[in-house]
């Protein structure tokens, strides 16, 4: 039997090591907590990566902008199911432990020393919160001792950053965080998306199977995968709904009923940013959002500028997406039209050649050798054979030579000239030419024109071989398999009409619908902001102009006959008489009033309103008071409205944005109100970071728009059926290149433009590529639609304002004529009213 001096110094020695076993704990947890961990700060806000909403008018998504696809689900808002689902399969003891779960590390350890892998695993819901909160070592690459060794110290800091969580956030914002935070794949970040991919609905709608489902993938998604492995996620679904069994969240009947029902995951669809309704509008809105968030008024409080792909807005827009699904209906269908008609008309033609000069040839040749340059095959292949040689040259004669350059050398090197005429055409600078001459006398040339004649060869060859892609096509799918080569491919898509579709609220200014093109996967390019020649939708601008300013009467005769602007007439400026047709060609030589001037559209009418006028730039006035800017230039220093008579035939260049606006000015009693579509945006908090304000100007005096809206109703003809109040315009540009039509209701405005992406791709006759058959259908339909859908919120019993004490001008033709002494317009002062108001402006 030991002596009592011996069993005291080995208990001396038991508490010594007991206490430095505690002490060495204690020193191992302090070190690791600096080791990588989320500190507090970092857990008061995990770095969750949240997609940004975008919000009809109705608070209906129309889409999102991410790179994960995540919206936070809070606790209460949480689905039950999948609350019980997740607390009786992956932590029974949830509400109960402090982070980590000492009786289940128990379990584990037992099954470890005694060989027994079904006792279960010990990590928490907290646990595995913290598993997501930061990144795991790649194990892969280890050996099994430091494999071993860094699991432990991944597993204890898990522990560590465990108890901080359960420290810092409620059980329930635990498991919501945790929700929130997995990834199910198939871009499924959280479980709101999760839901949306695998059962097409939201979270709050799933049915006990199928939050088993998603619970059960928390396991280990790839494995459990609904969609490579139904069998295997039937079983874990079973599991899942088990454990519901046995923890009383479920009872055995329910049990018994659930575990054989088949998966069901026919609604799985896996969601783009880009997908879904309105896509043109939202790759609008995502540049407006870039340019707001630059402006230091609107970024965090930190300074930081918002990321609308990761920081979880809500972008609350005026789009009603009932109407924008109309209107990408009626315009489908109408397009498909068009096109076939177009398709006809083309057969067997080539609109790079048709009526083109040599002149005209190289121009469209150009234009389609553009696109084959910006194509993924063009590009690949110049990258790989150019790119290193291309930088070598740079750096030797500091020059990067595009593509366009290195034509220039060869025609150089091949017959001295090109160099000259270049620089003499200030095509380039003499120090650029300079450049040239160094690089053909250079040590690289032989290898650059060797290289690029090899290019040139094989490219061409790539370009012309018919492989099998697919094109987009007016069929269900919006898309078909064909074999044909890349170069036919880009002809074949540039031939294609196209269109601009806007819809406003004259009265508030709110866009309602944004239709930018047929498709944007394959056509990107929006038309609503685009500038295209307005052709006879400028019209009523003259006749506003005219009405105001001297009170003339829509029952106002003019000869259809041709009237000359000639040099020192009015203050026009003209440097020559011009004297232009109607677009038929012919006179009628009889009398028009102008109601029947405009809607006919005949340009002699218009013609004589802007000689009587006097001055473009009372007309040029009028039009920036409706929202369309006259002072704006070209990039050739030319104004884009300018001040010649010519606009009053719509010469000028303008966008479906500014003349729907424009337009809504008439439905509104005359006053502007500047067209916006963001009526707020929120942060993922809900705190208010930018807010509308409304704009507007009274732009034409209440009488005279009245008599404007008589004039548009009368012109929009083939609505005498329809139940709202109608006006409109139609517009047909030269060569049939542009056709439009602006329809004005009280309370909704259209503006639509159909066109080719190239100035070739036209219709041939005007009964073909007038505005009343391109555009004016589209308007007609999506109205029909508006009127007989009561889920829209369009009102068609709404009338045009009337102004009080009726009009001073005279709209009743047969008693204008009655008390009509002579023809002769009264007299006014072309340089006052808009004119000064213009000159502000200017």
């Amino acid at each position: 039997m030991p002596s009592t001096s011996t069993f005291e110094r080995y208990s001396k020695k038991l508490w010594i090591g007991a206490f430095a076993l505690v002490i060495c704990s204690i020193l191992f947890f302090v070190i690791l907590s600096f080791q990588g961990l989320p500190d507090f700060k970092q857990l008061e806000s995990p770095d969750f990566e949240l997609a940004t909403q975008v919000i009809d008018v109705k608070s209906r998504e129309i889409g999102r902008y991410y790179t994960q696809n995540r919206l936070p689900v809070d606790y209460d808002h949480l689905n039950p199911y999948l609350i019980d689902a997740l607390v009786a399969t992956e932590d029974a003891r949830f509400f109960s432990h402090s982070g980590v779960d000492i009786q289940a590390l128990s379990r584990v350890f037992l099954g470890v020393v005694t060989f027994n892998r079904n006792k279960g695993g010990g990590s928490t819901i907290t646990q595995q919160l913290a598993k997501l909160l930061f990144d795991r070592p790649d194990f892969t690459s280890m050996g099994k001792i430091r494999k071993s060794w860094t699991l432990m110290i991944t597993k204890f800091k898990e522990w560590i950053t465990a108890v901080k969580l359960e420290r810092q956030y409620t059980k329930q914002e635990i498991l919501a965080m945790y929700l929130n935070k997995f990834n199910f794949i198939y871009g499924a970040y959280g479980i709101s998306a999760a839901s949306e991919i695998y059962f097409g609905k939201n979270q709050k709608d799933l049915k006990i199977e199928e939050a088993a489902t998603l619970i059960g993938m928390l396991k280990n998604p790839a494995l459990f995968n609904p969609v490579r492995r139904p069998d295997t996620v039937e079983h874990r679904r079973m599991i899942v709904l088990n454990q519901m069994r046995k923890q009383g969240f479920i009872t055995r009947d329910q049990y018994d009923s659930l575990k054989v029902l088949p998966l069901d995951i026919t609604r799985f669809a896996k969601q783009s940013h880009v997908t879904g309704p309105a896509p043109y509008f939202r790759a609008e809105l995502a540049n407006w959002l870039k340019d707001l968030f630059d402006q230091k008024e609107y970024r965090k409080p930190n300074g930081e500028k918002y990321n609308i792909y990761k920081d979880g807005l809500k972008v609350y827009t005026t789009i009603d997406l009932d109407m924008q699904v109309m209107a990408e209906e009626e315009m489908w269908k109408h397009m498909a039209k068009v096109q076939e008609r177009f398709n006809t008309v083309w057969k067997n033609m080539d609109p790079w050649t048709y009526h083109a000069d040599d002149a005209q040839k190289k121009i469209r040749k150009e234009s389609l050798l553009s696109m084959v340059r910006q194509t993924g095959r063009y590009q690949a292949m110049h990258d790989e054979r150019l790119s290193a040689l291309l930088d070598k040259i740079n750096e030797k004669h500091e020059i990067a030579l595009s593509d366009w350059d290195i034509e220039n050398l060869i025609q150089e090197a091949a017959k001295a000239g090109r160099i000259a005429r270049l620089v003499s055409g200030k095509s380039i600078t003499s120090e650029k030419g300079k450049k040239y001459k160094a690089v053909i006398a250079g040590e690289y040339w032989d290898e650059l024109s060797t290289t690029w004649n090899l290019f040139q060869k094989d490219i061409n060859k790539e370009m012309n071989t018919p492989v099998e892609m697919m094109v987009f096509d007016y069929g269900t799918a919006g898309e078909k398999k064909v074999t044909m080569s890349p170069l036919d491919s880009i002809k074949y898509h540039r031939k294609f009409m196209q269109t601009g579709i806007l819809a406003i609220d004259p009265k508030t200014g709110e866009i309602k619908t944004w239709v930018g093109g047929i498709n944007n996967k394959y056509f990107q390019f929006d038309h609503i902001g685009s500038s295209r020649q307005v052709g006879s939708t400028f019209k009523p601008f003259v006749y506003a102009t005219a009405i105001t300013l001297q009170g003339i009467s829509p029952c106002f005769p003019v000869m259809d006959q041709p009237y000359t602007i000639g040099p020192g007439d009015g203050s026009f400026g003209v440097l020559k008489p011009w004297t232009p047709q109607n677009a038929d060609g012919k006179y009628t030589h009889r009398t028009y009033t102008l109601f029947e001037g405009l809607k006919d559209s005949r340009n002699t009418i218009s013609v004589f309103l802007m000689q009587q006028l006097g001055n473009a730039n009372v007309v040029r006035g009028l039009i920036n008071n409706m929202g369309i800017d006259s002072s704006m230039r070209r990039p050739d220093g030319e104004y884009r409205v300018p001040n010649q008579p010519s606009i009053c035939l719509g010469s000028a260049d303008l966008s479906v944005m500014e003349m729907t606006g424009a337009y809504c000015t008439f439905a509104n009693n005359g006053v502007f109100v500047k067209p916006y579509f963001v009526s707020s945006i929120e942060d993922e908090n809900g705190r208010v970071i930018y807010r509308a304000v409304k704009e507007e100007q009274v732009a034409l005096p209440p009488k005279a728009n009245a008599v404007m809206v008589d004039m548009l109703k009368y012109t929009a003809v083939g609505f005498g059926d329809y139940k709202s109040q109608v006006g409109g315009k139609t517009g047909t540009t030269n060569d049939y290149k542009d056709g439009w039509f602006i329809g004005i209701t009280p309370s909704l405005v259209v503006g639509t433009w159909v066109g080719g992406e190239d100035q070739w791709i036209r219709f041939n006759t005007l009964a073909d590529g007038q505005g009343s058959v391109m555009a004016k259908p589209f308007f007609k339909a999506f109205l029909r639609r508006l009127e007989n859908a009561p889920e829209v919120d369009y009102d068609a019993t709404t009338k045009f304002a009337v102004p009080e004490g009726g009009l001073d001008i005279e709209t009743d033709c047969a008693k204008y004529n009655a008390i009509r002494k002579d023809n002769t317009l009264e007299q006014f002062n072309p340089e006052e009213t808009f004119q000064e108001e213009f000159n502000e402006n200017e």
